[in-house]
């Protein structure tokens, strides 16, 4: 607010700079509460998934994937549940249920660390994957873009899960290659040549009288901080595994679209326009229905979850949208624009949405706010398009390690930060380009 009073002071547009202040606090309040009836729908039909057991079945089939992933971690280790039951929570988009999940599993990762006070390496890729933005379905977006007008709210759906598994796939190869290039830390001993008991219990007296007839202190502090030789074999073929996936899972989702909306007819296209949505929530009704929910009541609590979700977010929404509807009418925006545009045409960026990429690492509420003024002003445009598949596939990554890390009394957090700008960087770059193939 301080940059758009002083440029409207300069350059005498203060009488614009303040009706646009007051517009925009009467148009976030607008667009909030009508937010509230979308909101209100779509996490009602989630409250039917959840209490069908939808999340636990998505957790079984994480499981054999999450063994491989996290090695250090015993199968049957609490903390591996709840791991499993955070990232299920986050690809139906209960952010909720999510939060105290990952705080679970975060408590139960930090019994398992070698290093009190230090981020293990298991806890790091946990949260690169956190910060890479996992949900399937972006419902606050697509809320957002239905309450604003757009023709086609939900249009954002398959570039945006394109950019997510981008940006997922981007988490979990930089965390294993960062996990593998700088193993656990080991803790120090309590004095000269004593071994803490965590490091000489990890092998047996008998396996060392076998092999060496006596235990070297320094042998196994050097072995326990070296990975075997079969988890460096495991981790380079999950590697080998998971970039053919996401390559082949990227041609398809391209090729597929293309044969959808390449009919003559134009059925095609109304199929992945029209018919995506209602298909999705008569899916989730049928699934309740059949494993026993009360389908209606149960939507009616996932409702009032989400009126409470939309009434919430007013007072960022105002403060967020006021702001920025001054920086507009004070022409700063205009000067700033017009001095990024060369820069950011380069990549295919449009200027008005840089603010965007530079604060959804920062601040979920300031990136909402962001894109919902890119939204209301322009429903139907570009920059609104490729703004709410950024929301839907980057996190809030600083947010998220403080919490997460702070739950816990991490004060040292090793390599963790890289894996996660990695990711935003591998959505924000993905959201751009896939944002220019579908939109139309």
């Amino acid at each position: 607010m301080v940059v758009p009073i002083l440029a409207g002071l300069a350059t005498g547009s203060m009488q614009a700079v303040t009706k646009a202040g007051f517009e925009s606090a009467m148009t976030a309040v607008e667009l909030a509460i009508k937010l509230i009836g979308v909101m209100t729908l779509w996490l009602g039909l989630m409250k039917i998934a959840e209490h069908g057991g939808l999340m636990k079945m998505i957790a079984r089939a994480l499981r054999p994937v999450m063994r491989r992933l996290f090695p250090d971690v015993p199968g049957d280790h609490p903390a591996m549940g709840a791991m499993i039951m955070n990232f299920a929570a986050n690809m139906l988009g209960l952010g909720n249920a999510a939060t105290p999940l990952g705080i679970k599993a975060m408590m139960e990762l930090n019994k398992l660390a070698p290093v009190k006070g230090q981020a293990s390496n298991a806890m790091i890729l946990f949260l690169a994957v956190n910060t890479s933005s996992i949900a399937l379905l972006p419902l606050g977006v697509i809320g957002l873009r239905a309450a604003a007008g757009a023709e086609n709210p939900a249009n954002i759906l398959v570039p945006g899960l394109l950019a997510t598994i981008c940006s997922t796939a981007t988490a979990v190869i930089a965390g294993l290659l960062f996990n593998r290039a700088r193993p656990n830390p080991v803790p120090a001993p309590a004095m000269a040549g004593e071994v803490p008991d965590t490091i000489a219990n990890s092998s047996t007296a008998a396996d060392d009288t076998a092999d060496h007839g006596t235990t070297d202190s320094a042998t196994d502090t050097v072995a326990s901080s070296t990975p075997a030789a079969e988890d460096v074999a495991a981790t380079v073929a999950l590697h080998n595994r998971i970039v053919p996936m996401v390559v082949i899972a990227l041609a398809c989702a391209a090729v597929a679209y293309r044969v959808i909306t390449a009919g003559t007819d134009g059925l095609g296209g109304d199929v992945m326009r029209w018919w995506l949505v209602p298909i999705i929530m008569l899916a989730l009704l049928l699934f309740g229905y059949r494993r026993g929910v009360n389908v209606y009541e149960s939507a009616c609590e996932g409702g009032r979850e989400g009126f409470d979700t939309a009434v919430r977010i007013i007072p960022f929404l105002v403060m967020i949208l006021v702001a920025i509807g001054m920086f507009r009418a004070s022409g700063a925006f205009a000067m700033l624009t017009d001095l990024l545009a060369p820069v950011t045409s380069l990549v295919g960026l449009p200027a008005d949405v840089l603010p965007m990429a530079i604060l959804r690492p920062l601040t979920g509420s300031g990136a909402f706010g962001v894109l919902s003024d890119l939204t209301n002003a322009a429903p139907n445009g570009f920059s609104a398009y490729l703004a709410g598949i950024m929301q839907g596939s980057t996190e809030t990554t600083f947010y998220v390690l403080a919490i997460y890390f702070g739950s816990v009394g991490i004060t040292r957090i090793r390599h963790a930060l890289w894996p996660a700008l990695l990711a935003d960087l591998a959505g924000i770059t993905s959201s751009i380009a896939f944002a220019h193939i579908f939109f139309n």
